[in-house]
């Protein structure tokens, strides 16, 4: 039996992609504007619309949910909205998919961890966000895994795609605009493009769809680490352009609202183990990126 996918934040970076990678299954992909997932009323109509309609179209109904509040530094000053987006919305929607028994699909981040790490953090290593975007997604896995077995975490690193605002389009433009760049050489971690994230997500519903029990938290990003000022570098060079323009400083030269993790690797492991196929490395990736886009 093929499945179907509700995901809501479905017009966002990762969303789109989702859709994509589904091919010709059934998706429905609701804006958050179109699916608040903070009015408690709403979550609980279209998850069990949703679940009706799949189950009679033959298919089994799995959600992923890409929404989020990912405005890092205004999370500093606008925590409560960002707890409500992140945290009260997925553990409603976590609710609504419990009771109609839907498996959940929830996408977080790394920044659920200290980022003082010196090896890939796993999925069981201990917690500590030090900011309010990472206290709020944390709060939101916790919601998420209280509402019932049936529902995943999955953490996720430096995103990219072609829909949306990112840091490969910011370079991008800024590689236009100046002759060079300064970027931070101190802070280690995995891009990811969103559209091997996506692919990656659509297997794994795949598998719970079926009765599969994965560890309930796991790890996907791109294969292998660079600093944010190496992943600029790379940027540069699929723009044809000389990567020594990207020069390298620290995250003291650019203090920002919100403390960024220095080291952000996620361990795939729990992923490997769950049998899903490794994201591919993230510099092969980013070849792909550009291959399929002019920019990601």
């Amino acid at each position: 039996m093929s499945i179907a996918l509700l995901v809501p934040g479905g017009r966002g970076q990762l969303g789109h992609d989702l859709v994509a990678a589904a091919g010709d299954g059934l998706v429905h992909a609701p804006s958050s504007a179109e699916l608040d997932l903070t009015d408690a009323g709403a979550v609980a109509d279209a998850v069990a619309s949703f679940a009706d309609t799949a189950r009679d179209s033959g298919l089994r109904p799995v959600v992923v949910n890409a929404a989020a509040y990912t405005a890092v530094d205004q999370a500093e000053t606008d925590e409560d909205r960002a707890f409500a987006v992140n945290a009260e919305g997925p553990g409603l929607l976590a609710a609504r998919c419990a009771e109609h028994d839907v498996p959940l699909l929830h996408v977080s981040t790394d920044y659920v961890f200290p980022g003082d790490g010196t090896r890939p953090y796993e999925p069981g290593d201990p917690t500590g966000p030090r900011s309010a975007y990472g206290r709020t997604k944390l709060a939101g896995e916790e919601r998420v895994l209280a509402a019932g077995e049936r529902s995943w975490v999955v953490r996720t690193a430096w995103v990219y795609g072609a829909s949306g605002g990112n840091f490969v389009k910011t370079i991008a433009r800024l590689a236009g605009e100046r002759e060079t760049l300064s970027v931070v050489d101190d802070q280690v971690g995995s891009p990811t493009w969103s559209l091997d994230l996506a692919h990656g997500l659509v297997a794994l519903a795949g598998v719970v769809a079926g009765g599969g029990h994965p560890e309930r938290v796991l790890h996907a990003t791109g294969g292998g680490e660079t600093t944010w000022c190496g992943f600029a570098r790379a940027i540069f060079a699929e723009l044809g352009l000389d990567p020594e323009r990207v020069r390298p400083c620290g995250t003291a030269d650019f203090p920002r609202p919100a403390p960024r993790p220095a080291y952000s690797v996620l361990s795939g492991a729990a992923w490997a183990r769950a049998g899903l196929t490794p994201l591919r490395d993230w510099r092969e990736a980013l070849a792909a990126a550009f291959a399929t886009h002019a920019v990601p």
